[in-house]
């Protein structure tokens, strides 16, 4: 008989187990491309900017400024603004747009510049002009949107001061309301500086500021019927 050591098999503790099951959830909640959105597109600079809104005291959504310096390396214009200057940054885009310097406008905000989200939009479209995408980071009043949007998504904590958005009458677009209590570390005061929620935000802006930069692997579209989006259980998404 020949004599050997015996291989050793690892088994991950409950608690590891837990934290991979939790990573997987997230995952699957935020649907994420599985490659990167920081390398520029190829071809012409982008025409779009990117509005990102910091909330309370203009201190607590440092993400915010995160997120304009990686949109910043990938070639798209971003600025950061306090979200009482709500008006001045709708004034300052359809300027910007009716210029010709600025084709596509994207709104980012978190927390009350998630709130004051509804009111840009409903600004801008007073003005004749379009806002293809706009991303709340839990907004914490409720609000309601009016006016054309291309695309508003709004993720918020159920479990902790975020809200979901309502649709008005007059509203023209795509909502959707995606609950991301189950993404780990994800708080109210961390959403906006959360890994998962960057690359989610990057890849939606990506998918519309570089002709679909961001979506470079194509995702498993899941059933749905009108007025919702069918995900895991678990992950509690709902479009409205």
């Amino acid at each position: 008989m020949t004599s050997g050591k015996v291989g050793t098999v690892y088994f991950p503790s409950p608690l590891r187990w837990s934290s991979l099951r939790a990573a997987a959830i997230a995952v699957l909640l935020l649907g994420l491309p599985l490659a990167s959105s920081g390398a520029q597109a190829a071809g012409a600079p982008s025409q779009a900017h990117v509005y990102l809104v910091r909330g309370l005291l203009n201190v607590f959504s440092l993400g915010m400024d995160e997120l304009a310096a990686r949109l910043q390396r990938q070639g798209i214009s971003a600025s950061v603004h306090n979200h009482l200057a709500w008006a001045s940054i709708a004034d300052d885009a359809a300027a910007e747009y009716k210029s010709g310097r600025v084709k596509t406008i994207i709104l980012v905000g978190h927390s009350s510049g998630a709130t004051c989200l509804p009111d840009i939009v409903d600004r801008l479209s007073r003005q004749g002009v379009p806002v293809k995408l706009a991303i709340g980071l839990d907004s914490v009043f409720h609000t309601s949107l009016n006016g054309r949007v291309g695309r508003y998504i709004n993720f918020y904590v159920a479990n902790g001061a975020g809200t979901r958005v309502a649709k008005s009458r007059n509203f023209q677009g795509t909502l959707e309301n995606v609950d991301v209590e189950a993404v780990p570390g994800v708080s109210h005061l961390t959403i906006d500086k959360n890994e998962l929620i960057q690359q989610k935000v990057l890849a939606a802006i990506d998918a519309v500021a570089l002709g679909g930069a961001g979506e470079t692997r194509t995702e498993k579209k899941p059933q749905a019927v009108p007025g919702t989006t069918a995900l895991p259980t678990s992950a509690k998404r709902a479009a409205n």
